[in-house]
């Protein structure tokens, strides 16, 4: 019998659709015609079951291609209905549900998966976070910084179980020690995290006086952590086990410490190039010098060309921030600003006016293109 229903028609996606693709459309259908969404209708819970079953054969690499070629898996076509039923999920009929499902749970439930074991199994410990300042000067040579923060250590008395010395958890009766309970919602049946218990399948009776049955109590915590060269504004850097304390003996989470550079006097940075405006004074900007600028890592002689205007440049290489990765080191960039006397004395005076009279066409040519331009373009049009 010939297929009635394209597979790929079904889930709203063309026969070129990546499996990604194919998944989140499905997901989104799921989600629509879910019977918590549409109250049991019948003919949604009809197209959920299509949906299931074509999902089934599109997520499989093996079994889209045996589709793609003959219209079905098994060699024969597709019937004119979709008898996989739930088993879609899985194929193993119901209640054979496998990781796509899992996807669908977190959207209809808006339940995230926590880290760490089973029921009353080890948990792994919350990450922390530390903003650390670091000069310019720090990020360019890289630095050792002492640090000081609070973080949940594992309860001394009762070595994190939670429970008073002498005594233990005992078995959640919600959850008969599962971590789990079982909710239905219309034709489905799901587990959810026990709400007694928060999963662990364990509750503590007779808590420990010293941490209130948490298992773990606040303390201060100093630290040296190494500030490799070429760190950036707000980049991050991982301490691995540095964080807060696990639960149950789990393992510790991890600090990142976020850097934060304090903006400096005479430098801006530019990933790995480093800019300096440096003012020259107007007769080396006219005769020519050699005048000393700073650099992260020491002053340095530059070359100032005769007939320097505000606004040129030159390259100091390998002066600028190293690469944090260690493949190159940036360079420094000198801007020069030319400036004009503030003060002057009669000399200075006499001397500059005895300049001006020399000055010809050659001295300005700037000026006298530009004279002669706005000229021009004053004279009245014809």
């Amino acid at each position: 019998m010939a297929r009635t229903r394209d597979l790929y028609e079904l889930l709203g996606v063309p026969k070129t659709a990546t499996q990604d693709e194919i998944r989140k459309a499905y997901l989104k259908l799921a989600h629509k015609h879910h019977p918590d969404k549409t109250g049991g209708n019948k003919e949604s819970e009809e197209k959920l079951k299509e949906i299931n079953a074509a999902y089934d054969v599109l997520k499989n690499p093996e079994k889209r291609a045996q589709y793609d070629q003959f219209g079905s898996t098994d060699g024969q076509p597709f019937g004119g209905g979709f008898g996989g039923g739930f088993g879609g999920f899985g194929g193993g009929g119901q209640g054979g549900f496998d990781a796509p499902f899992d996807d669908l749970f977190d959207m209809l439930f808006g339940q995230g998966r926590k880290r760490g074991g089973g029921p009353g199994g080890a948990q792994a410990g919350a990450d922390l976070e530390y903003r650390l300042r670091v000069t310019l000067s720090e990020a360019a040579h890289g630095t050792k910084k002492k640090i000081s923060f609070n973080r949940n250590e594992s309860c001394p008395d009762c070595q994190g179980m939670g429970a008073a010395k002498g005594s233990q958890a005992e078995t959640c009766r919600q959850c008969g020690g599962s971590g789990q309970v079982r909710a239905a919602h219309g034709i489905f049946s799901v587990s959810r995290t026990c709400p007694v218990c928060s999963g662990r399948g364990k509750v503590i009776v007779n808590p420990c006086r010293s941490c209130s049955g948490t298992g773990q109590t606040k303390n201060r915590r100093e630290l040296q952590v190494d500030v490799p060269p070429g760190v950036d504004n707000e980049q991050r850097l991982r301490v691995p086990g540095e964080g807060e304390a696990g639960r149950q003996g789990g393992p510790r989470g991890d600090l990142y410490f976020v850097i934060q550079i304090d903006p400096h006097p005479l430098f801006q940075r530019e990933g790995t190039t480093i800019v300096c405006e440096v003012p020259v004074t107007m007769t080396q900007a006219a005769l020519g010098a050699a005048v000393e600028v700073p650099t992260l890592f020491g002053m340095e002689s530059v070359k100032v060309p005769a007939g320097t205007k505000t606004g040129a440049q030159a390259r100091l290489r390998g002066k600028g921030m190293p690469d944090v990765r260690g493949y190159r080191q940036g360079d420094q960039i000198i801007v020069f600003k030319v400036e004009i006397p503030a003060t002057l004395s009669r000399q200075q005076r006499r001397l500059l006016e005895e300049f001006e009279r020399e000055a010809d066409n050659k001295t300005y040519p700037e000026c006298v293109e530009f004279q002669k331009n706005a000229r021009e373009s004053m004279k009245p049009k014809d």
